[in-house]
């Protein structure tokens, strides 16, 4: 997946809905604003907008982190270098940027090797089923867990979504 504005808008794409969806979705998004850029996403109508399908909190974060980007005050190649805590905190500056979606950028877009979105579901019931544990672990405790497998915790959760899919026989990966 690309760094920059374009792999951030998938990912914001992909937020709490299925991947199938996701897809569509994004590739109505890609044609409408063709090279996907934070500029050429500003420069969409409100009409095309709203025949592409996202909702107004995507649409307000992607026009929150693409009016950042075109103003200077966000870098996302400069964050993809960053220690991840510090990166972490940039992108979450924003609004609609959670950790989950900061995490996974991190992880598939900027190359971070110790990323471990614990608030991802499958990662959760993944984790549970691997480890032999009846019930789906809480965020912090898979946080926690997720420790022990630094400093390749990205590794551990693609380990993690592979079981998943093995297991549910249904991909999950959060991009792609």
């Amino acid at each position: 997946m690309p760094a920059g504005f374009a792999g951030l808008a998938e990912i914001v794409t992909g937020q709490m809905i299925s991947k199938q969806a996701a897809a569509a979705i994004f590739g109505r998004l890609s044609a409408a604003a063709s090279p996907l850029t934070a500029e050429t996403y500003l420069r969409l109508s409100p009409e095309a907008l709203a025949g592409i399908g996202l909702t107004r909190a995507k649409q307000a974060t992607l026009k929150g982190v693409a009016n950042a980007i075109a103003d200077g005050t966000l870098d996302l190649a400069a964050i993809g270098i960053m220690p991840a805590d510090e990166a972490m905190k940039r992108l979450m500056h924003h609004r609609g940027i959670g950790a989950w979606t900061a995490e996974v950028y991190l992880m598939f877009c900027a190359g971070h090797i110790d990323i471990f979105p614990a608030g991802d579901l499958a990662l959760r019931i993944a984790a549970a089923d691997a480890l032999g544990h009846s019930t789906r672990p809480e965020i912090d405790a898979l946080r926690a867990l997720a420790q022990a497998w630094k400093p390749y915790r990205s590794v551990a959760a693609r380990v993690l979504w592979a079981h998943y899919a093995r297991i549910t026989k249904r991909d999950v990966l959060p991009v792609g």
